[in-house]
């Protein structure tokens, strides 16, 4: 019969806490119930407070599932016997929507219970977002701790995460977030981390949701000298927004010596530590006519308020934070002399002001880099918690502005080489608005370089090479100062002037003619691709031309990137005297030689018949320094000489002139530049040069071919002689050799194959070489031989 009522009875509060929790609205409510296992229910109600709650996997990506041991987890609700633990990565953080603005109580439970047989507790830290929170410190079987703080996040994205500080392992048990008025617990600055929560009872429950709308747990506290005093009549509603429940009402504590005051201690470790109080009363006992009931509120002896006489809820609070003299702190209920009977008190609260002075990354930078991970499916251990900061957990491949704390961080840099990136450039990317550097190198990405990226105007390095692109560069790109690095995609074009290749048709009647004209072709191409090479490279369809427009800026960077000044008998040493010539340009004459004794280098002298300035030799060099691919000789050092007048006045200072027969001859003239040098054939007439120059140009596809002026030094006179034109039969430097005549006892294979293995063709006797200065000397690491 007993068995039955206790049953009915428990049946009886059952349903009424089941009522209770649908007339309390759990909207915005995120309980989560960490490790809760794969094949065990989710969502489900906790059975003593109907709350509602879900399985943490869908909230992290990292961490292992674990249970507390059997034997201590008797008493334990359901979600504090299973926990979540990080044996990998440092910081492990939880990702949750928020309400942007909005008050919310965040509370995190942590139970150890020796899931792991160590008998070990572990230490660590915990952060909100950027911030630290709290240290968690678990040192026994099944101690546990809980750590609970009103917040009102910035953006709608809110990271809590656990950060490994020793050799032991982070966990968890339960995580719950709830909104609440932003009228409640005002504070001047910071936020409130709870120090204690009690009602004053002999009793041994704790009151949570339903009973508290806003699942705030009052633990009972009582002590000896006390006497308890309690009633079931309705104690009214507070006049404040905090909203205690009335459960936590309707008992009190006096002391039990009248003429004594009630009192209350805590203790601090930091003697600067800041508190709001939250004191709660109610008069629940039926007062006599001549009965007074009036105390004053002390805190190491300074009044915070009174007298008080309570009548129904009332709730006295702090409106600045409080601080204790040492770390210690005394709160004090003193009867008046002409009060009665002696204080009481229903309820307190105690919480410690903790500030988060680093902001969180910009909200729209942290949806956009998610929205990049998310579109390319990455799953980097470390990309948890805050983007930026704190900076030693910053994610891999970002860098972010970091000026001023109390501004949201920038992101801007977003390196994701090498990444097995697939699929087209994200469109995620243009959303961040603050980037100065994008690498996208060595993935698999396809589709065209995108339009939006020349709208980021911070955007000052994109590098796109080792992909798979197509198309031709965005004029919108080419406006901007930026460096681009394209090389390694054999379908981007260059510029705007890309032919698309026609669409294939598949024509079963027309296939073998299409063959065999194909196969006729190709050899005819075969044959004239051997006979003769074009300065202007075009791979398929695509024709390699650059045009991307300079400005002052990079100009400057050119002029100052590792920049050397030159003796004239360094340039004649380095070259031999200008012996070598590997082919000419639409400046002057371009030689071979070396530095140091094994760097290879080409150095361009500019001819005084220049009619090219020196803006185009500015724009054409910061082309090469800033657009890297396969099909342009990478340029490495810039090395800029005097002008002659400068190196004689120099030459007359140090004396390195003298002993060289008179004076130096200008550049471009000197041992090894006669045409007859060495039994070379004699020079054709002013006019077979020029129709033979003419005639190699239009084979050769530029003015790499053509012929070149030459100037032998004897004493102090010169001799010009027009030589024949370098590009016989369509050869940039080809018919000529060296020197600009034939090399003495080589065969003109040789000499072929000596133009081939120099790369005399692209930007050292092409189009992309014009524009540099008369007198003015560069010269550039070749390339691969």
């Amino acid at each position: 019969m007993e068995r039955s009522l206790g049953l009915l009875l428990v049946l009886i509060v059952t349903l009424a806490i089941i009522h209770l929790v649908q007339a309390q609205s759990q909207q915005g409510f995120i309980y989560l119930d960490c490790g809760l296992s794969e094949d065990e229910v989710s969502p489900y109600n906790e059975l003593g407070t109907g709350l509602q709650y879900f399985s943490d996997a869908t909230f992290i990506q990292s961490g292992k599932t674990g249970r507390v041991k059997a034997n201590l987890k008797r008493g334990f609700i359901k979600s504090f016997q299973t926990l979540r633990y990080f044996p990998e990565g440092i910081r492990n953080c939880y990702n949750l929507k928020v309400e942007k603005g909005r008050k919310h109580p965040i509370e995190a439970r942590f139970i150890y219970g020796n899931y792991d047989g160590l008998n070990i507790g572990p230490k660590f830290d915990l952060y909100l977002g950027p911030n630290p929170w709290a240290t968690i410190d678990l040192n026994g079987l099944e101690n546990n701790s809980s750590k609970e703080i009103l917040h009102i996040p910035t953006s709608n994205s809110l990271q809590i995460c656990l950060v490994k500080t020793g050799m032991t392992t982070p966990l968890i048990s339960s995580l719950e977030i709830r909104p609440m008025a932003n009228n409640s617990y005002i504070t001047k600055s910071g936020f409130l981390s709870l120090h204690n929560r009690v009602y004053l009872s002999n009793s041994s429950s704790y009151i949570r949701f339903p009973y508290d709308v806003y699942d705030r747990q009052w633990d009972e506290y009582f002590k000896n000298e006390w006497t308890p005093i309690s009633t079931i009549r309705d104690v009214g509603t507070p006049n404040n927004n905090n909203e205690p429940p009335k459960n936590a009402l309707t008992s009190a504590a006096m002391p039990t010596n009248a003429s004594a005051p009630l009192t209350l201690t805590w203790g601090s470790d930091n003697p600067k530590d800041q508190y709001y109080l939250y004191e709660h009363f109610a008069e629940i006992q039926d007062l006599q006519a001549n009965d007074t009931r009036e105390f004053n509120i002390f805190l190491n002896g300074y009044r915070l308020y009174g007298p008080l006489i309570p009548s129904k809820a009332t709730t006295i609070f702090s409106v600045s934070p409080l601080t204790c003299n040492e770390g210690k702190c005394s709160l004090q209920l003193i009867r008046t002399n002409r009060s009665t009977l002696p204080p009481l008190l229903n309820a307190f609260e105690i919480y410690r002001v903790i500030h988060f002075p680093q902001s969180v990354t910009n909200e729209k930078d942290v949806a956009a880099v998610k929205t990049i991970e998310a579109s390319y499916g990455l799953s980097r251990i470390n990309w948890q918690g805050d983007p930026c900061f704190p900076i030693q957990f910053m994610w891999d491949g970002l860098n972010c502005s970091n000026t001023d704390i109390s501004t949201p961080p920038r992101i801007t840099t977003l390196n994701l080489s090498s990444s097995g990136l697939t699929g087209t450039i994200a469109a995620a990317i243009q959303n961040l608005t603050e980037l100065e550097k994008l690498d996208l190198s060595n993935n698999r990405l396809i589709g065209e370089l995108p339009e939006f990226l020349g709208n980021i105007k911070s955007l000052l390095f994109i590098n796109v090479s080792g992909n798979d692109l197509n198309g031709s560069i965005p004029q919108a790109l080419q406006k901007k100062d930026l460096e681009l690095l394209v090389e390694g995609n054999p379908r981007l074009c260059l510029s705007d002037s890309c032919r698309k290749q026609p669409k294939k048709k598949v024509l079963v009647p027309i296939v073998v003619s299409v063959v065999s004209v194909a196969i006729v072709i190709s050899v005819l191409g075969i044959f004239l691709v051997l006979r003769k090479k074009k300065s202007t490279i075009v791979e398929g369809t695509c024709k390699r031309d650059i045009r991307i427009r300079m400005s002052s800026s990079v100009n400057a960077t050119f002029a100052k990137k590792k920049s050397k000044r030159f003796t004239y008998s360094e340039v004649l040493k380095m070259t031999n005297n200008l012996q070598r010539v590997l082919g000419k340009g639409g400046f002057g004459m371009v030689y071979h030689g070396t530095v140091n004794g094994s760097e290879r280098v080409a150095v361009k002298i500019l001819s005084q018949s220049s009619t090219q300035g020196y803006k185009e030799f500015k724009a054409e060099v910061s082309l090469l320094l800033r657009v890297h691919h396969t099909n342009l000789v990478r340029l490495v050092n810039i090395m800029v000489m005097t002008t002659l007048g400068e190196q004689r006045s120099h030459e007359r200072k140090t004396g390195e002139g003298e002993g060289r027969g008179g004076g130096a001859a200008p550049l471009g003239a000197g041992g090894g530049g006669g045409e007859r040098r060495g039994g070379g054939r004699p020079p054709p007439p002013p006019h077979a040069a020029r129709q033979q120059a003419t005639t190699a140009e239009k084979a050769g596809g530029g003015r790499g071919g053509g012929g070149r002026r030459g100037a032998q030094s004897a004493g102090g006179r010169q001799q010009r002689a027009r030589g024949p034109a370098g590009g016989g039969r369509g050869q940039p430097g080809g018919r000529g050799g060296t020197g600009g005549g034939r090399r003495r006892g080589a065969s003109r294979r040789e000499r072929k194959k000596s133009g081939e293995r120099e790369g005399v063709s692209g930007w050292l006797g092409g189009e992309v070489s014009r524009g540099l200065v008369n007198r003015k000397v560069i010269w550039i690491r070749l390339g691969a031989t």
